[in-house]
């Protein structure tokens, strides 16, 4: 028998679960579950024999954090889902001590860009939103002081630019932002919080008609609609035109500037042909364009090549090309690469 974990639920889904339980212990017991906390006797202000009964009818976590690799600016934590399918999140650090976590949506990934680890796994299965919120507190507890901070926000920024394509797991990804910004427990801005996406149409409609209006990063990779149907299968069925409109209306709708991301890979979509179409495709929208140099993973080829990082000439010259087009550009830090757990790498 499956054992309900308390993770990452609403506190509309603990009233009924832990029903007929008196409403203001549930709520105690909900600000509690959104500290992170791990085990039921942390839960300081409950009785003794409700938390006796909790231990035995539930546990906190649904998955279990396996594994920790860390360098200086990243931390990538590998996490057993209570399937036996594995799922990867990472913590950055700017160098200022600015934290933002990187969660994932789901178990592999269906989209398989050419140059992304991920997408080499193939697609296991979607995440349950408890399933995604529960990476955000295996990072946090991971912290050093946590337990003498508990009611502080030890991490700034939450993006969900990890494993898996975010719109094509919608409605978990609602629930999990709603969890992350409910002002009775986590309270996180929607400013504070950011999805990537590949670009899927139907999902970029619905989250332009109904929300959530978060910070929004589209992979844009090319601008050049014949290279990027080469680089990512899934852009075959999402054309460019479409994907503009659905942007257009997201901001129209009220979504704010948008993050147009270019993992930057060398000889290949550096030309000026990419420039002039990049600069094409940004007109209309307010955005600023995130250069990300890739990050390699062995053995990955593109048209009988292996796919290499840009040189740095190379990558300052795209940039300065886009500049003098008047676009605003900006270079995404590299963190997290020893560890397999930059832009791209995550995947065991």
């Amino acid at each position: 028998m499956n054992i309900i974990s308390l993770t990452g639920k609403s506190l509309c889904e603990l009233e009924e679960i832990l029903s007929p339980l008196e409403q203001l212990r549930i709520k105690q017991i909900y600000k509690w579950l959104t500290r992170g906390v791990s085990d039921f006797s942390q839960m300081t202000d409950i009785p003794a024999c409700i938390r006796g009964d909790l231990k035995t009818r539930f546990k906190t976590f649904s998955g279990k954090a396996v594994s920790c690799h860390d360098d200086r600016y990243a931390k990538k934590i590998i996490v057993a889902l209570n399937d036996g399918e594995k799922t990867e999140c990472v913590l950055l650090n700017d160098g200022k001590n600015r934290l933002t976590s990187c969660l994932s949506v789901q178990a592999g990934c269906p989209i398989g860009c050419v140059f992304c680890k991920t997408g080499s796994l193939g697609f296991k299965r979607n995440l349950d939103a408890h399933e995604i919120a529960e990476q955000f507190f295996f990072l946090q507890n991971s912290l050093p002081g946590k337990a003498e901070k508990k009611d502080e926000k030890l991490i700034d920024n939450i993006v969900i630019m990890g494993m898996g394509e975010p719109l094509l797991n919608l409605e978990q990804l609602r629930k999990t932002i709603s969890f992350f910004m409910d002002t009775r427990g986590m309270n996180y801005s929607r400013r504070r919080i950011t999805a990537s996406t590949c670009g899927i149409c139907g999902g970029l409609f619905d989250l332009a008609n109904n929300g959530p209006y978060i910070k929004l990063a589209f992979s844009l990779v090319t601008a050049d609609e014949k290279l990027r149907r080469d680089l990512i299968p899934a852009a075959k069925s999402n054309p460019l035109k479409k994907i503009k409109e659905a942007l257009v209306l997201f901001q129209d709708k009220g979504g704010g500037r948008i993050t147009l991301e270019i993992p930057l890979l060398g000889g290949v979509n550096t030309r000026d042909k990419d420039t002039q179409l990049l600069a094409q495709f940004a007109a209309g929208l307010d955005n600023v364009i995130n250069v990300i140099p890739w990050n390699p993973v062995q053995g990955f080829m593109f048209e009988g090549k292996p796919l290499n990082e840009p040189e740095k000439k190379e990558t300052f010259n795209f940039i300065n090309k886009l500049e003098n087009k008047g676009l605003k550009v900006t270079m995404r830090l590299r963190k997290g690469r020893s560890v397999m757990g930059a832009c791209g790498q995550l995947g065991e």
